[in-house]
């Protein structure tokens, strides 16, 4: 029995992903959480084959939780699964020997099998990504030709990035979009990690790129 814990701050989706597993033979979920701290209080007393971990949790960095990982159980496998494309990201968890990475797009057979690849000592990584190709350009993702703007961005996601290109201040697109200005700051800073860029310019220069402003 392949056992695996999963960690990630989207309860619903935790729960959601905890029951699908739990159906699959040969696989048992034997514990979650929402949190890194919540991790990593776990983690010593814990016999696991697989931990399932998502990029970004509300409580710790990426690097700090991996360190501290690799501090408890050096050994330990780590199926990355995200919404998270930029490979900027990749980069610096591949240097703490990570296992595997999957974006959350999947679907149950993939994740199976990533799972039961990783569990046999071997890496997987999305086919949107390719990171194992070394001679790979590592632009970032998503500005590899192929890809369309809605197979990364949502509707609303679109909408944000096309007032922030447009130079509206985030209580101006809450006004303009009916939302808080919070929401609108947790798309600002999701539209950043999708895209794999490090500000507004990077965002403009996306829009630019795909059209989305002139």
């Amino acid at each position: 029995m392949l056992k695996v814990f999963i960690t990630d701050d989207h309860e619903l989706y935790l729960e959601g992903l905890v029951l699908l597993l739990n159906k699959q033979a040969g696989i048992e979920v034997i514990g979650s959480a929402f949190t890194g701290e919540s991790l990593l209080s776990q983690l010593p007393n814990m016999e696991i084959d697989i931990l399932l971990l998502d990029v970004h949790l509300p409580d710790i960095g990426e690097e700090e939780l991996l360190k501290k990982i690799r501090e408890i159980q050096p050994g330990l496998k780590i199926l990355y699964l995200t919404i998270m494309r930029g490979t900027r990201y990749i980069h610096k968890l591949l240097k703490y020997d990570i296992q595997g990475y999957l974006l959350k797009n999947t679907n149950i057979a993939e994740l199976t099998n990533a799972l039961e690849t990783v569990a046999g000592g071997n890496k997987f990584f999305s086919k949107e990504i390719n990171i194992l190709d070394t001679n790979q350009d590592f632009r970032n993702t998503v500005t590899i030709e192929d890809k369309k703007v809605d197979e990364i961005l949502s509707k609303r996601e679109i909408e944000v990035l096309t007032l922030i290109c447009k130079e509206y201040s985030n209580s101006e697109i809450a006004k303009k979009l009916f939302l808080s200005v919070s929401t609108v700051e947790t798309h600002r800073k999701n539209l950043i990690a999708k895209l794999g860029v490090n500000n507004t310019v990077g965002l403009v220069k996306f829009a630019l790129k795909n059209k989305l402003i002139e």
